[in-house]
């Protein structure tokens, strides 16, 4: 079998094949929208740098003053009620006035009660007599044994009997402290020192346990009870210095507690502090308002701005050439309000060109020359 030769392509077909490639690689290109970079052309350009004004964390920070109303209120007020059954003779306080520990207040009508005192007593006399019978009764009894004139069974019957008649006596006695107590709660006297406010007795009401014939409200132990958000809690319990101003006066207070649930309709919170030991303090009733500064330092609201959903600061990263915008976000800032920060007191803070500052961007950094605050 002859052997097959292999023909080269004739030269003159070599130009319309390179066409027909050309023209396939052009088709390409339209048909995914896109046209050809031409080989000299320059690459994408960095971002430029933003000129911004710089100036150091605690040279631009600012330590807000909080403010939450307050009032006075009485550490007790108590609504004093009869404690027995009676006719009200007579009432010593009026509203206003100004009464001290144990005094007298209202007086209950104490003739029954002094009756039952002495039922009680002569219940008691006349069981201790008995008593003292018995006793005898049995010292004879243990005579008559040792000489042999009593049984063994008597004497126990007499030492039954005394045992009977001492529990009798204990029991009459508890019957005549239980009448004197009843008898002692005719007379309605003041737990402690305080003002009237409000006066219920009226003479010649029958009254029954349960009447309420006073309402009493301490004095000298008020304490200052104020209605705050719950972002304002940490501040106000870091807070080394407290105020109550009303009327024009001013008094130092300290923080007693914070109140751990909120308010259902106004979701706030209660705290309690008192007054300073030594200062005169404002009178049950006195509404003002409570004001402290934060301690932990905070941004002013026009350094922050908004980065999709979150609120932060601008910061330097680098220096020289190698300078970005760092952004740092605050949480639970709010908007147009003074934000808490705990970045270093150097930090150097963007405080002018960072609205329209990207996070990595590069920047030109100057000194600022006034910060706004």
């Amino acid at each position: 079998m002859p052997a097959s030769t292999t023909h080269p392509t004739p030269l003159h077909h070599a130009p319309a094949l390179a066409a027909l490639l050309l023209g396939l690689a052009c088709a390409s290109a339209l048909a995914q929208g896109s046209t050809p970079a031409p080989a000299n052309s320059p690459a994408p350009s960095a971002p430029a740098r933003a000129r911004v004004d710089v100036a150091r964390l605690d040279s631009v920070w600012l330590r807000p003053e909080r403010e939450a109303p307050a009032s006075v209120v009485a550490r007790n007020e108590s609504r004093l009620a009869a404690e027995v059954a009676g006719t009200l003779q007579r009432w010593t306080a009026d509203v206003g006035a100004q009464v001290a520990r144990g005094q007298v207040l209202a007086q209950i009508d104490p003739v029954d009660h002094q009756l039952a005192v002495q039922r009680a007593q002569a219940a008691l006399d006349a069981s201790t007599a008995r008593l003292k019978l018995a006793q005898a009764q049995l010292q004879r009894s243990r005579e008559l044994v040792a000489q042999g004139f009593f049984s063994q069974e008597a004497l126990a019957q007499r030492e039954t009997e005394v045992a009977l008649v001492q529990t009798e006596v204990s029991a009459n006695r508890a019957q005549l402290a239980t009448a004197q107590r009843q008898r002692a709660k005719t007379t309605l006297r003041a737990p402690f020192a305080g003002s009237v406010k409000e006066r219920l007795a009226q003479t010649g009401e029958a009254v029954s346990p349960g009447s309420v014939l006073y309402v009493l409200s301490e004095s000298g132990a008020a304490e200052l009870q104020a209605t705050l958000s719950p972002a304002d809690v940490p501040g106000l319990r870091a807070a080394k210095a407290l105020r109550f101003e009303a009327q024009g006066q001013q008094h130092a207070a300290r923080l007693l507690r914070v109140g751990s649930t909120l308010s259902a309709s106004a979701r706030t919170q209660t705290a309690r502090l008192a007054f300073e030991p030594g200062a005169a303090a404002p009178a049950a009733g006195t509404s003002g308002t409570l004001r402290w500064q934060e301690e932990q330092p905070h941004l002013p609201p026009a350094l922050m701005v908004r980065r999709g959903s979150v609120q932060g600061v601008f910061v330097q990263q680098g220096t020289g050439a190698q300078a970005s915008a760092r952004f740092v976000p605050l949480p639970g800032a709010q908007e147009g309000r003074a934000s808490a920060v705990a970045l270093n007191p150097d930090t150097p803070v963007i405080v002018r060109g960072q609205a329209a500052l990207q996070h990595g961007q590069p920047i030109e950094p100057q000194a600022a020359s006034g910060a706004p605050k």
